[in-house]
């Protein structure tokens, strides 16, 4: 039996004053002909009050007399994985504003079609989106949109809903359609007043027209942002399979052509020749020289001639030569096969579809959900004079730009390669993929390009070590540097098994330095965890006299750590024993690596997105057991140690119910509070899919309450209403193959290392013990990469006592965790109280 309409519940002498609402309300209630309902409730401002989700702030709120505003959601243009979470985010942050949410289901095509295709969304109703692939309100090709008729029919069917802003996630002809279609909003409405469809009186509320853009897209090819959503998943795909074909190469010693999307962007070539340590590849932006078949045969003959038993080439489908004609795979292959040449055994293989497909890694899920509940913000925030914006990232920041400015950019891209002004399309592209495409060529052609080396004189041995626990993109960094140096002419030596390895196993036979042998070095390009070996030991441990001697021993011009934390302590522990050591006035700059993503000086750190995807995956796996038997609640313990990071970005990535992080802290109250937010949950549950509640909670959140007690107080306190059980992934979320963000940005950031290191040169102690730029860490620090002396770290940034940075710019995402996931309010929980008047308090001289 329906509900009651709330509105004359709550107000019950309103229907004196509007007997026409009573009527039409009576009528929509008890009328067989209630699917007219799509058009009836946003011209009269009807509710149906059968949709209430327990979840919601409108199951709990009193309705708003004033009309809401209504926001739809769209995905336009290719799928791509990650606009179901964009969805989800639009629908539940636009609810959870007082908005009404709409999604129009295939693209332009709903919009121009109306009908059914245009629906009112409810909370549940996007329950379960995150793990799903593609977009589940379908995308499809729509001509009509192309004429204005078809437009002046999007246009009447979007107030027929009341509909007066408009989120698209798409590329950039779905996002520059939007953008006509809202400059020819005005004269669409004059045309539909003059037609009789709709009074000047009715149209006036319409009269401004909002729309926000969302790049959905797996080539990354929109200019002004550093990702678009689905590019990250894409080249996950890649990597996976390029990972596969390496084996099956090696084993053969043969040569693969791996052809990936991307007709005039090369951003899923580029990365995936980065991110596999691939021998060539081919991007529309940057032709090869005329030469291009003498110098990828120069290079691969150079690999195979030092022992290497496989050879990659990816080449995007779009790649060209210097004069515009098209390098097909096949062109690539008789080259490579070719018997008067390099006569190698070769093989083409075309990805195609397969890049599109599955559902999306943490980053995109993370991407995709704070950008969806940036677009309802903007959407709400934006005036008749506010342009039409795109949400874009650049770093580690979510920014709002001007659509047509980015639209522009990149199909000037597309026309800089058309006129072959390559100069041009690179300069077009951000600056990562330039700098990318050159940390590629430095890592390919080690030892090739004799021009790349310094003098004699200017030549340094830098010590590689890695200090902390192992981290996804440790090796690809070692990788990156060692190709560096060697490319320089510099002399990197390894360091085995962090300081305790140092110092004492040095002189073994083989000992714990010694230099890197490249042909091993370069396959570590897609291995996880640490192939030098590391561990928590810091230099004052080891002994600093013995660490100090032994840097004078083998003669260190400098030292490049990779490492969390305890590596962040180690170069802070050698920094302060400079006065008594003269020795260790040599530079230092640490690349941090960790699961953890606590290091400060750094928002991100390597690692980092490693363990999110596994925790991810991990999660939604447990999350479909739970959502199996329909009424079950997993509290998963996350790693991190006293950084909430992991546990937070987690929650983002799988739509946690909850989280507990040791920012935060964890209490009666909260549990309680959640204790009644999931038995209403279930006790509302009409049977519908994906019933299951996921609960994370960091390892160190609380010293009492752990994933094992509050799965059991769950459980004790449903009294049978819903089960509950713990799951702790452990050091699974290590994880094994490193992430391809993960291994693309180590190559980035540990070429940046040995470029500030090799600045110093040799011999430069007494300018190094005065210059703060000699000990730094490199970081993200929101739009920029930045290297912070650690002496400015050490006294401004760091939490000591916790091991953590003292601000963390995740902390926000902790509240759109709580409120997608449809979590209550609750009271934070109490202080501790510490030193004397901890004492006084419990001996009961001074009041609590």
């Amino acid at each position: 039996m329906p509900l009651p309409d709330t509105r004359f519940l709550l107000r019950p002498f309103s229907i004196v004053v509007y007997p026409i609402w009573t009527l039409l309300a009576f009528f929509y209630r008890h009328s067989p002909l209630r699917f007219l309902s799509s058009t009836l409730q946003p011209l009269f401002g009807l509710r149906n009050t059968t949709d209430i989700d327990p979840e919601t702030p409108e199951s709990t709120s009193t309705t708003n007399m004033s009309a809401k505003k209504k926001i739809a959601i769209m995905t336009s243009g290719g799928d791509s994985p990650g606009m179901n979470g964009v969805v989800r985010a639009c629908v539940r942050m636009a609810i959870h504003m007082g908005c009404d949410a709409y999604c129009i289901y295939e693209g332009y095509e709903g919009l121009v079609r109306g009908g059914d295709l245009i629906r009112k969304m409810n909370w549940y109703d996007v329950r379960g989106w995150l793990s799903e692939g593609g977009t589940l309100i379908g995308t499809a090709r729509c001509m009509a949109f192309f004429e204005r008729a078809g437009r002046l029919a999007a246009a009447k069917n979007m107030i027929l809903h009341g509909i007066d802003a408009l989120i698209i996630c798409g590329g950039d002809g779905s996002l520059t359609g939007a953008d006509r279609f809202r400059a020819e909003w005005p004269s669409l409405l004059d045309e539909l007043a003059a037609n009789g469809e709709f009074t000047t009186q009715e149209l006036q509320p319409f009269r401004h027209l909002n729309i926000v853009g969302l790049v959905g897209s797996i080539d990354n090819d929109l200019s002004g942002t550093d990702a678009t959503i689905g590019c990250y998943s894409a080249l996950a795909r890649i990597c996976y399979a390029v990972d596969l074909i390496e084996a099956t190469a090696s084993s053969h010693s043969r040569a693969f052509v791996v052809e990936v999307m991307g007709r005039h962007c090369g951003w899923l070539a580029l990365m995936a020749g980065v991110a596999t340590g691939a021998d060539f590849i081919f991007i529309p932006e940057k032709p090869r020289e005329d030469n291009w078949r003498e110098e990828m045969c120069s290079i691969v003959e150079h690999h195979r001639k030092i022992g290497k038993r496989k050879t990659i080439v990816i080449i995007a489908e779009g790649a060209l030569d210097r004069e515009g004609n098209k390098i097909t795979p096949a062109m690539v292959k008789d080259l490579l096969a070719d018997k008067d040449g390099l006569g190698l055994d070769t093989r083409i293989t075309t990805l195609g579809h397969v890049q599109r497909g599955g559902t999306a890694v943490a980053y995109d899920r993370m991407l995709a959900t704070l950008q969806g509940v940036e677009a309802v913000k903007a959407v709400l925030e934006a005036t008749p004079e506010t342009k039409t914006c795109v949400i874009a990232i650049t770093e580690n920041k979510i920014v709002r730009k001007p659509l047509m400015d980015a639209v522009q950019d990149t199909k000037k891209v597309a026309k800089a390669i058309e006129r072959q002004d390559f100069e041009e399309a690179m300069g077009l592209r951000d600056a990562e993929f330039s700098e990318q495409y050159k940390s590629f060529m430095m890592t390919t052609a080690v030892q090739v390009d004799k021009e790349l080396l310094l003098p004699e004189k200017e030549r340094m041995r830098i010590g590689f070590i890695n200090v902390g626990a192992p981290a996804g993109g440790m090796n690809a960094a070692v990788r990156a540097g060692v190709a560096y140096c060697l490319s320089r002419g510099h002399e990197p030596m390894a360091i085995y098994n962090g300081f305790a390895g140092f110092a004492r196993h040095h002189a073994d036979n083989p000992g714990a330095v010694r230099p890197f042998n490249w042909l091993e070095v370069d396959g570590w390009a897609s291995k996880g965890g640490s192939e030098i070996g590391t561990n928590r030991e810091l230099p004052g441990e080891s002994g600093m006299e013995t660490i100090a001697n032994l840097i004078e021993q083998y003669k260190f011009d400098a030292l490049f750590l990779i490492g969390g934390f305890e590596a962040f302590h180690a170069v802070s522990q050698l920094r302060k024993a400079r006065d008594q050591y003269p020795s260790l006035c040599i530079p230092m700059t640490l690349l941090p690596a960790t699961i953890s993503n606590n290091v400060p000086g750094t928002e991100y750190s390597l690692g980092s997105d490693t363990c999110l995807n596994e925790l991810v995956e991990y999660c939604d796996k447990i999350k479909q057991s739970a959502s199996a038997t329909r009424r079950r609640v997993f509290v998963i313990e996350t790693q991190g140690g006293r950084s909430g990071y992991v546990a937070t970005l987690g929650g983002l990535g799988v739509g946690a119910s909850a989280v507990y992080t040791p920012e935060e802290g964890v209490s009666l109250d909260m549990l309680a509070a959640d204790v009644r937010h999931l038995k209403n949950v279930f006790a509302h549950d009409q049977g519908q899919s994906r019933a299951g509640r996921l609960i994370l909670i960091n390892e160190k959140a609380s010293k009492v309450y752990n994933a094992k007690l509050i799965a059991d107080i769950l459980r004790e306190e449903s009294h049978g209403r819903f089960e509950s059980r713990e799951g702790i992934p452990g050091h699974m979320q290590q994880g094994g193959v490193p992430s391809p963000m993960d291994r693309c940005r180590a190559v980035r950031l540990a070429i940046r290392c040995i470029q500030h290191l090799e600045q110093f040169g040799r011999n430069v102690h007494n300018r190094v013990k005065v210059d703060p730029m000699s000990t730094t860490v490199i970081g993200i620090k929101g739009a920029s990469v930045v290297f912070t002396p650690v002496k400015q770290v050490e006294e401004e940034e760091t939490d000591w006592p916790n091991r953590r940075p003292k601000a963390a710019y995740w902390l926000g995402m902790k509240e759109i965790v709580d409120i997608l996931g449809g979590r209550p309010k609750y009271e934070l929980p109490e202080s501790d109280l510490t030193g004397i008047k901890a004492k006084d308090v419990k001996r009961g001289i001074v009041p609590p």
